[in-house]
């Protein structure tokens, strides 16, 4: 339950406070009884709040309800003398506190009668005004209109008119709006004019959700809205970015053929998507109006010129421009400015002239604007000399233009770099007396070197402010502090706090901002929730960017819970979220795999009249595209556009990269030519899964995307040539030689993933010299080959049939630590069998199962000794110099015990193997799974013998 006069609590040290109740009828459904009519079967009444524990209990049994915030609002402290029933006459409106003062009241309401009755308006507002300031004789609206209603009854309706314009000023305009709704409910109506100049005020002072509301209502009571009613609403929701509900408006005028459609509401629209960048939807709206023979206006034609040129689209700004003069248009400041503006963005610096002198011959002449964006421009193309021509024609205009283009000037070279420039012009400047040293052209150049990393000239400009006998500012503290705390340097920045309360500056909200989000980039959470305390101990009020500075850290720490009660603690200090706060937890969400939850905070956004924007469904969109949940993503891309907003390059690169991730490469492709088609341009982020995906399916699709890649001058980088190359080495590996060399002159490093595929490339040539150049470039680089390299490296060797150098590469890989894959492994063991290199494979074994159990398993077979690796013994007698040792051992992974016995044959010269060897095997056993032999064979074994040992080691 609120207080009536929350808000003026300093001034109800002595009066008791009372609080409008509704009492509601039992019988009433307020679930499922529409509100028009819930309205009017409601009564108000002013109950202190000393009598509300005895008044609680039988109001609960009726249906006790709170009145709306607006009109609890409109209410003063009230005395309990001043307290008097509703009207006996039951007329349903709401009577106002008595005053003591009855004679003084009667004769100022006899005065307003008879000035409203003589239609003397202007005087009758006055006087009302006074009255209510003085707080002396009328408290509140209501109070004034009660009064006259009573003296005249039948001049009800004019009362309400005169009492509502008395109030549409931004001091008063929600109590006026609270007294409508009071009016409202009671039936008793006013000339639309009236609410007209309510809904103004409401526009004025940014109240854009009231005045969306309070013409919602004036609707549903059938209050005869006009095409000005319209086009407020329509501006109240284009500043709250609701462009979809402000073309619903548009199309419900379009429908109320006796109000038609107004230029303005149009014109409001436009400037909403132009804002938007929707240049498209803003064009088709121009279109819709002309086909209505509505007549554009100045504004239209400068908002649409404005629009194209800061998307960069010249030739349709310049188009309408010649529109403008076909239709007999007259140009504004604004027209040219806008298209001067465009061109130094684009740094079409040669075609300015033209617009300079078309701007002259319409006898308007160049101003700080002008001048400004001229000297950004020569800055943007680094032609200093342009930039001092121009300054120096600056000069003669006056001390007002001198000073504000000396700061252009500088600001232009600081934006550019050019700081030695700029020292030595602001130099020369002060030298000459041409400008007086201030504050702003020396925070100017201190800002620019902190943009240039240059920190200790920024210190030196500081004291160069100090002994000139300015006194540094809030901007030039915010500045310092701002670097150190980018700089991850938070002892100089409080440092610097220190010598900021040393001079007599004190921190503004916007200093402990900056200091927040220093600490929350150092993960120093603790520090930042204390400076939150010590704003408020200072008795200043955190804002949106403190809270979100904070919140969008802990997001990014992956403490997304405290960020959440982050959120929670703002709005319970008052602080209204904006929808950077709902992206930065959405996103956060996103990313840590928690969509479900992501998409609760998209749910409550608007309980809070916050609109999602695309950056909150690209962050859902990407979310469940990494799910693979492609088709939920696919459905909230059309909420996009059913929410009167537009999709994205970020949207369909998202959808492009889910498909691809699933494999399905024609819809990514798809999505590709409706993303040109819908004129969204393509960026690098769209090409990197496109190509490599493309690649797999040969090279026609491949060049035909990177032509296209090219032709939007979008540049290659490092994962472009890459994919590039790998595409290439597998089928032209001339052309991926190409793109290494264009690498390598576009200053882009080689990576491991570059040398990789190059490395591929040549062993399937065969151009062994090269993959070795290309490791010793590697190693010199400082590029570590890793287990992926040397794969590539031993795999490529074994299919030129060089086990030995494949070996070599097992070798250094074995001793850098890392382990070759099973089926590589496998190969190389059987092609250095081929080759008799079983020492080797002895070896390979020996490091692979002392490195891995789990690996060593899987190569047993390749271990055992087939016939072909025991043909070398084929030969003749030799004399026994080694004992033999057979032994027959298990693999791990086979279930049934093996039995064997070792079986050693010694001391005699000569062997008879089948005759010395007895091995018992489990009737469960497979087979014997593999040999391993201490010392050397050194003997002559008969073909027959090796036969009947062979059959046991690799037999069934």
């Amino acid at each position: 339950m609120n207080v009536i006069n929350e808000e003026n609590k300093s001034s109800s040290k002595t009066t008791d406070v009372y609080i409008l109740i509704t009492l509601q009828n039992p019988k009433i459904n307020a679930a499922t009884e529409p509100p028009t009519q819930l309205r009017r079967r409601r009564r108000h009444q002013l109950f202190p709040t000393t009598t509300l524990p005895t008044l609680l209990p039988p109001m609960a049994k009726r249906a006790l309800t709170i009145f709306p915030s607006p009109l609890i609002s409109l209410l003063k402290v009230l005395n309990p003398n001043q307290l008097r029933p509703l009207s006996a006459a039951g007329d349903g409106v709401f009577k106002g506190p008595t005053n003591p003062n009855s004679k003084e009241r009667d004769e100022q309401i006899r005065k307003l009668r008879i000035l409203i009755q003589e239609s003397r308006f202007e005087t009758a507002l006055k006087l009302i005004k006074t009255l209510i300031e003085s707080k002396t004789v009328f408290l509140s609206a209501i109070d004034v209109f009660d009064q006259l209603s009573a003296s005249n009854p039948a001049l009800k309706r004019e009362f309400a008119s005169v009492v509502v314009s008395a109030f549409a000023d931004p001091r008063w305009v929600m109590e006026d709006v609270g007294f409508i709704r009071v009016l409202w409910d009671h039936r008793v109506f006013f000339d639309v004019g009236r609410l007209n100049s309510v809904l103004e005020c409401l526009v004025r002072v940014g109240k854009f959700g009231d005045g969306m509301r309070l013409f919602d209502e004036a609707v549903g009571f059938g209050v005869d809205v006009d095409v000005f009613s319209y086009g407020k609403a329509v501006q109240c929701c284009v500043k709250m970015n609701d462009l979809r509900k402000g073309v619903e408006i548009l199309r419900c005028m379009e429908r109320r053929r006796r109000i038609g459609v107004s230029v303005f509401a149009y014109n409001v629209l436009i400037n909403g998507f132009c804002k938007e960048k929707r240049m498209s939807e803003a064009r088709s709206l121009f279109d819709e109006m002309v086909d209505r023979k509505l007549v554009p206006s100045q504004v239209t034609y400068n908002t649409l010129i404005d629009g194209y040129c800061k998307v960069g689209d010249l030739e349709k700004a310049f188009a309408m421009r010649e529109r403008m003069k076909s239709e007999n248009v007259a140009p504004s400041a604004l027209t040219f400015n806008s298209l001067l503006h465009g061109l130094c963005k684009a740094r079409r610096m040669d075609e300015m002239d033209s617009v300079l002198e078309e701007m002259k011959s319409h006898r308007f002449a160049p101003d700080a604007f002008t001048y400004s964006t001229l000297l950004d421009g020569h800055a943007r193309c680094g032609n200093v000399e342009a930039m001092l021509s121009l300054f120096e024609e600056v000069m003669g205009k006056g001390n007002q233009a001198r000073e504000y283009a000396c700061a252009a000037l500088l600001n232009g070279l600081c934006k550019e770099g050019m700081m030695e420039k700029a020292d030595m012009v602001l130099e020369k400047l002060l030298g000459n007396g041409m400008v007086a040293p201030n504050e702003f052209l020396y925070n100017t150049i201190l800002k620019g070197y902190c943009l240039a990393n240059n920190v200790e000239k920024a210190l030196t400009i500081f004291e160069r402010m100090d002994s000139s006998g300015l006194q540094p500012t809030r901007i030039t503290f915010n500045t310092m502090i701002k670097k150190f705390c980018e700089m991850g340097d938070m002892d100089e920045a409080e440092e610097w706090m220190n010598k900021m309360g040393d001079k007599g500056v004190k921190p503004s909200v916007d200093t402990y901002n900056t200091m927040i989000d220093g600490y929350g980039r150092q993960k120093m959470f603790e520090r930042c929730f204390q400076i939150l305390e010590e704003i408020k101990n200072r008795n200043l009020k955190p804002d949106v960017i403190s809270y979100g500075s904070l919140i969008n850290c802990l997001c990014q720490d992956g403490r997304l819970l405290e960020a959440e009660v982050l959120l929670r603690d703002m709005m319970a200090g008052d602080i209204q979220p904006n929808v950077r706060i709902y992206n930065m937890l959405i996103v956060g969400y996103c990313n840590s795999g928690k969509v479900e939850k992501a998409f609760k905070f998209l749910d409550e956004m608007p309980s809070h009249e916050i609109m999602p924007s695309v950056v909150t469904y690209n962050a859902l969109i990407k979310g469940l595209c990494g799910k693979g949940r492609l088709h939920e993503a696919e459905d909230l891309a059309t909420e996009i556009t059913n929410k009167g907003l537009n999709r994205d390059v970020i949207t369909y690169n998202s959808l492009i990269q889910g498909y691809v991730g699933i494999g399905n490469v024609s819809k990514a492709l798809e999505l590709y030519e409706t993303m040109k088609s819908a004129g969204i341009k393509p960026s690098l982020q769209t090409y990197h899964p496109l190509i490599s995906a493309c690649a797999k399916g040969g090279l026609t699709t491949v060049e035909k995307i990177y032509k296209e890649m090219r032709g939007f001058n979008i540049a290659p980088d490092r994962l472009i040539y890459n994919a590039l190359i790998h595409a290439y080495a597998e089928h032209e590996f001339d052309k991926a030689i190409a793109f290494r060399d264009e690498m390598i002159d576009q200053r882009i490093d080689l990576d491991k993933m570059t040398y990789n595929s190059l490395i591929w490339g040549h062993l399937k040539v065969g151009k062994v010299q090269e993959v070795l150049e290309l490791v010793n470039d590697m190693k010199a680089r400082g590029l570590t080959i890793k287990a992926d390299t040397y794969t590539l490296l031993i795999e490529g060797y074994c299919k030129l049939k060089d086990f030995g150098g494949a070996y070599a590469w097992f070798v250094e890989m074995a001793d850098n630590g890392f382990l070759l894959t099973a089926s590589i492994c496998r190969e190389l063991i059987n092609g250095l069998k081929e080759e008799g290199l079983l020492r080797e494979v002895e070896l390979i074994y020996s490091r692979m199962s002392a490195a891995s159990s789990v690996l060593a398993p899987k190569i047993y077979y390749a271990v055992q000794l087939p016939y072909q690796c025991i043909r070398m013994w084929k030969t003749a007698w030799y004399p026994c110099s080694y004992a033999l040792a057979l032994h027959i051992q298990k693999a791990s992974y086979y279930s049934e015990p093996l039995e064997y016995q070792r079986v050693k044959a010694g001391g005699c010269r000569e062997i008879h193997v089948a005759d010395t060897l007895e091995v018992r095997i489990s009737r469960h056993a497979q087979r014997v799974c593999w040999l391993k032999w201490s010392g050397f064979f050194d003997m002559n074994i008969s073909v027959d013998k090796w036969s009947q040992v062979s059959q046991l080691t690799i037999g069934q």
